[in-house]
């Protein structure tokens, strides 16, 4: 943190949950332009509104970053860092679109700057080779420039964990490489002017990518063992949570959560590498069995809860995005979860104090109600996301919201150890 400034203009394409808490702590240090094709995310950053929360409203008015639409002010710059998404398809392979489109956009920015050295950085999860198989290629036949002589590559996974305060990109340790020494050598002087968490320099950018990969992978992995061994509990009447609760006190043991595993990275980046392991003739079985155990776990919930309930109950499920305390909705799980439970006759209302319902009606067509304390008469509860504002209802305030006898289904547990009004009845994995 202490490297003086460096002359490098930046551009970050992309300004989402990874792009825009990278484009303000750069600018701190940098010219920094930060590029979006959505106008209306633009024209809220400049009124200094951030609806991911990742930025403090502060830090965003008081940021030396400047944003833009418009492709025309992209050319130029001696950094190109694309933090575009990289989902999944209906069939859950890998969908390179927006990266694709990301390339191409930095390549006509790039045109006809021959020999200036421009370096373009990718921060999206992807499969190794990406990077230089596809993204490179596609850059160099945009600006008719020649990829290792004109323009350079460059790879820096992104690890921002959705509203985290504490693993911020500032402190977080930052992998770095670079398509040669010398532009991981300049990378690496860029990232750690702004993180204090240190750099490592992996050495090709395949193996970056691959790093990156792993790292979600594993916790999907370690996940889905925690949500098997919570379906062979069910089944014996032991409670997940007090196992897990007993075998943490050994000073080895993973401290994981069962439940759902949605969200933008974990939910989806092993599919990622199990589509690259078949293309190489190989077969994922680990990889693929986590991501059956953990996709299939919506299923399990509402079926359980399900088991519980008059044929045609009324379920009050709190909590939409895929985490708790963060607006995020992209690959949430609950919404299957809901669709299940509505699927198995029930009568389904949605309550998230965090989420857009605007976003919740487009992406899953689900209506949001506004308010919790107008809500009552339902079957059962199912807290699904474990909001600050459900880990703080009282327990009177729960009941409310239940017909006497009601169930009380706590996915995470968030409950389990505060005393409940009698008549409830509660289930937890």
């Amino acid at each position: 943190m202490t490297t003086p400034p460096l002359p490098h203009r930046i551009a970050v394409i992309g300004l989402g949950y990874v792009g825009l808490p990278l484009a303000v702590t750069l600018a701190r240090s940098f010219p920094v332009l930060g590029f979006d094709i959505d106008q209306g995310r633009v024209g809220e950053l400049r009124r200094g509104e951030d609806r991911t929360r990742e930025v403090a409203p502060e830090a965003l008015r008081d940021s030396r970053l400047a944003v833009s639409a418009d492709p025309a002010d992209l050319p130029g710059h001696a950094i190109y860092i694309v933090t575009v998404p990289t989902p999944v398809d209906a069939m859950n392979a890998p969908d390179l679109g927006p990266v694709r489109s990301a390339a191409r956009t930095v390549g006509r920015a790039l045109k006809g700057a021959v020999g200036s050295g421009a370096i373009v950085v990718f921060e999206s999860t992807v499969y190794p080779g990406v990077t230089e198989d596809i993204c490179g290629p596609i850059i160099a036949e945009e600006s008719g420039l020649v990829c290792g002589r004109d323009f350079f590559l460059g790879y820096s996974p992104e690890r921002i964990n959705p509203g985290d305060k504490v693993h911020t990109v500032d402190r977080i340790a930052k992998v770095v490489a670079g398509q040669t020494p010398e532009v991981a050598a300049k990378l690496a002087d860029i990232y750690g002017t702004v993180t204090s968490g240190g750099i490592h320099l992996a050495p090709d950018i395949k193996t970056a990518e691959a790093a990156k990969v792993i790292e979600n992978a594993q916790r999907d992995i370690n996940i889905a063992f925690i949500n098997e061994i919570a379906m062979i509990f069910g089944k014996l009447g032991i409670s997940t949570h007090d196992v897990l609760e007993a075998a943490g006190t050994k000073w080895n043991f993973l401290k994981f959560q069962p439940g759902l595993v949605g969200g933008h990275c974990i939910g989806v980046d092993p599919y990622y590498l199990a589509y690259r392991a078949e293309e190489l003739g190989l077969q994922a079985r680990i990889i693929l069995s986590g991501r059956a155990i953990n996709d299939g776990m919506s299923r399990h919930i509402a079926e359980a809860v399900s088991s519980r309930l008059p044929a045609a109950g009324r379920v009050l499920v709190l909590g939409l995005t895929f985490k708790e305390d963060v607006p995020d909705l992209r690959n949430s799980k609950v919404a299957d979860l809901i669709a299940h439970l509505t699927g198995l006759g029930h009568e389904v209302a949605v309550h998230d104090p965090l989420a857009d319902p605007d976003e919740a009606q487009h992406e899953y067509g689900l209506m949001l109600s506004p308010r919790l304390d107008a809500l009552s008469g339902f079957d059962a509860v199912v807290a699904a996301v474990p909001h600050r504002a459900y880990r703080d209802l009282p327990g009177q305030g729960l009941a409310a919201l239940l017909k006497p006898g009601g169930l009380i289904a706590d996915i995470k547990g968030l409950w389990r150890s505060r005393p409940l009004p009698e008549g409830l009845r509660y289930w937890t994995l």
